[in-house]
């Protein structure tokens, strides 16, 4: 009976330890009864029934990495280039990923090609070089929709290279190198219109400059002389009021008149026009000269016209020349008359 016992107990311990299993974390595992779907066992401790049940599939949870080759793809424009693409995806169904295909990760690679070759065997090659995310978008969209059946949910797609053929790269490279000539080209135009700009808009500054500093010369100058005649005449006027505030009698007017008479015949004259009433202060300053002895008493009328101005316009020039003798005699005969005149008074 003992030994009974101990067989049973060691029975069980086989059991125990052949039938327990610890599924780890990030994996699930497919199990089935007799053959059939029975169930998924997740992260944790799970005991089979020996001989009935089975572990079909161990499926890793993780995000996975699939590194499709290099795939000769034809664009729009019949341009043959080699792409590969890198898929990321991860199981989150490990029952549709057991029993949906046969080998769900071949199934995925043989699917990305063929979506990259028709997703890019609709566009031109330079859109197929600039348009990489709405390659990658639109791949990932349908990668996803085609594995939902396999248990896979296809994360983010991406063109890993691009490698078109050798004649289209060097066209290509030729290209790049006349687009560059091209904006160096463009690049040293402006900068030769912006200095013909800024030189054109200092040469106006200065002339504008220039200008404004000649007017405001000429505005200077103009207040100059304005304040200047106004000061002239000021002074003018204050000795005006002046004399006539000292109570200056006519005859000291007839003698001012008379020295300027004098400033205006200094020889730069070559005509002078001399008033009636200077010719009249004239006959009146010899009669009063004659009267109160001062100087030579003039005893010949005749003499004494000589010192008369002998019209009240003549020609300086003619003092020391010809002229007109018969003029010059009606003249001293009025000049006498007026002399006799003045006496008899």
């Amino acid at each position: 009976m003992q030994y009974v016992l101990i067989g049973i107990a060691v029975l069980l311990i086989w059991y125990l330890l052949a039938n327990l299993r610890v599924v780890p974390q990030s994996e699930a595992y497919v199990i089935e009864f007799l053959g059939k779907y029975k169930d998924t066992w997740e992260a944790g401790m799970h005991l089979k029934t020996p001989f009935l049940e089975r572990i079909a599939k161990k499926v890793t949870l993780k995000e996975q990495v699939l590194d499709a080759p290099p795939q000769p793809v034809i664009t729009k424009d019949n341009v043959t280039m080699q792409i590969d693409a890198v898929v990321y995806f991860r199981v989150f169904n490990p029952m549709l990923f057991t029993y949906g295909a046969i080998n769900p990760i071949n199934a995925l690679d043989n699917l990305t090609a063929t979506t990259l070759r028709n997703v890019v065997g609709e566009l031109e090659l330079d859109e197929t070089l600039t348009s990489r995310d709405a390659i990658n978008s639109k791949m990932a969209l349908i990668l996803d929709d085609a594995t939902d059946p396999w248990g896979i949910k296809v994360i983010r797609v991406e063109l890993k290279n691009i490698i078109p053929p050798k004649g289209i790269q060097e066209s290509m490279e030729k290209q790049m190198k006349a687009e560059r000539e091209k904006r160096e080209t463009l690049l040293l135009a402006e900068a030769h219109k912006e200095a013909d700009i800024k030189e054109a808009e200092g040469h106006k500054l200065a002339v504008v400059l220039e200008a404004e500093g000649e007017r405001d010369a000429r505005i200077a100058r103009a207040e100059g002389e304005a304040r200047a005649l106004y000061l002239a005449k000021k002074a003018e006027a204050d000795g005006l009021r002046e004399l006539m505030a000292a109570g200056i009698d006519e005859k000291v007017l007839r003698l001012k008149q008379f020295e300027a008479m004098q400033k205006v015949a200094d020889g730069r004259a070559a005509k002078i026009i001399i008033p009636t009433d200077m010719v009249d202060l004239t006959t009146k300053a010899s009669v009063f000269a004659e009267t109160a002895s001062v100087g030579s008493a003039v005893t010949n009328p005749e003499e004494h016209a000589e010192e008369v101005p002998e019209s009240h316009c003549f020609d300086k020039e003619k003092e020391f020349g010809d002229y007109d003798g018969n003029g010059y005699d009606r003249q001293k005969a009025e000049t006498d008359e007026a002399l006799g005149k003045r006496r008899t008074e």
